[in-house]
């Protein structure tokens, strides 16, 4: 769908949904639209990244399909949080891999494992890569640290320079003039983010496959992401224990790094395979097709930076050392370029538009 049409669509639902108030009680998205009558395309932005998607109100909703209204909220709104992120993202031209979102995870993804692979084959003899590596120093055997280092900070570099060019877009478009940032605000958007308040709909839960309510995909969206932070956290220490301590990777089983990539691959692995599940089964009405291909290529290319950690955990001690680590890594290599360009930029906006509300909701109580 153009831009003109997302953004058309997402006003006259909205329209309407202002005009009858039946879901205000629901989630914040309804009681801000009541606040934003215009509808303005910043409006519009705000309100989509505001949207949690729990579809509550589509089968709340008396003008939903087959009504000749035909009032489909998630769906206006899932094509509109799409077109914001191509709206923001930086350069331009690159706004194309959101669009086509699979195929971008499908090209990167295999070219980033290919051309690691490939380079590993020309610079690491055939008797040390495939041969059995233990003990300290055994994962350098195959590239150097400097190596490591090289592809995780100089796309993280780039990516962190993109992302935040496209979120003081959105900040600079969607932040109303008078509400003032207040400790308060950020505590109130932290809790919302840490909490997904807004995944629990109404209250009762989501309607994470159909009409009944549940909490799954909360539950999961958690999961994934305690897992994510808990790799991370493995880095973290694996990289203090290497540059302090001066103790060299692969680390005993029962490790603190190793305990926590462990528990942070199983967590990742566990949460984006029932999101997927999720995704799968669940009602496609209240969903657009570009969204849900974001969704797709986000939570793929997640597992198998997950999955193929895990299976250098296993084999580590294994010949299949070598070929293992580097295919983990262009995996790696790969989520961190598309990074900007990828549906996990949702986090961000929708940072932003909690923290407008926040500071909207306390201006308005204090007033």
């Amino acid at each position: 769908m153009s831009r003109d049409k997302t953004l058309a669509e997402a006003r006259r639902v909205l329209g309407i949904c202002n005009a009858c108030g039946y879901c205000n009680g629901f989630c914040d998205l309804f009681e801000a639209a009541k606040h934003r009558p215009r509808l303005a395309d910043a409006d519009l932005a705000h309100l989509a990244n505001l949207c949690h998607a729990c579809r509550n109100c589509l089968y709340a909703c008396q003008y939903a399909p087959p009504h000749p209204f035909g009032v489909n909220v998630p769906r206006g709104l899932a094509r509109m949080r799409q077109q914001s992120y191509v709206d923001g993202a930086w350069p331009r031209p690159l706004a194309a891999l959101l669009e086509h979102s699979l195929l971008a995870a499908l090209l990167v993804g295999l070219g980033a494992v290919g051309l690691l692979v490939g380079l590993v084959l020309m610079s690491v003899p055939a008797e040390v890569l495939f041969a059995r590596q233990t003990g300290a120093g055994a994962f350098y055997r195959i590239l150097p640290w400097s190596g490591m280092l090289a592809i995780g900070v100089v796309p993280l570099a780039w990516s962190g320079l993109a992302i935040g060019i496209g979120l003081r877009r959105a900040w600079r478009a969607t932040r109303t003039a008078a509400a003032p940032v207040t400790l308060r605000a950020l505590g109130m958007a932290v809790r919302d983010v840490l909490l997904l308040r807004n995944l629990s709909g109404g209250g009762p839960g989501c309607n994470d496959l159909d009409e009944r309510l549940s909490h799954k995909r909360r539950w999961l969206h958690q999961t994934m992401v305690l897992g994510l932070l808990s790799s991370f956290a493995a880095t973290v220490v694996a990289t203090y224990y290497d540059h302090i301590l001066g103790w060299e990777a692969p680390y005993p089983l029962l490790s603190v790094p190793v305990v926590l990539g462990t528990l942070g691959g199983l967590g990742m692995s566990l949460g984006i395979a029932g999101l997927l599940w999720l995704k799968w089964r669940g009602d496609r009405d209240p969903t657009a097709p570009e969204a849900r291909h974001a969704d797709y290529a986000l939570l793929v290319l997640l597992l198998s930076v997950a999955l193929t950690g895990l299976a250098l955990l296993a084999w580590r001690d294994t010949a299949a050392m070598g070929l293992l680590l580097t295919v983990h890594l262009g995996g790696v290599l790969a989520f961190f370029l598309l990074l900007p360009y990828s549906k996990l930029v949702h986090a961000g906006y929708r940072f932003i538009a909690l923290l407008i509300e926040a500071m909207e909701r306390n201006e308005r109580r204090d007033g």
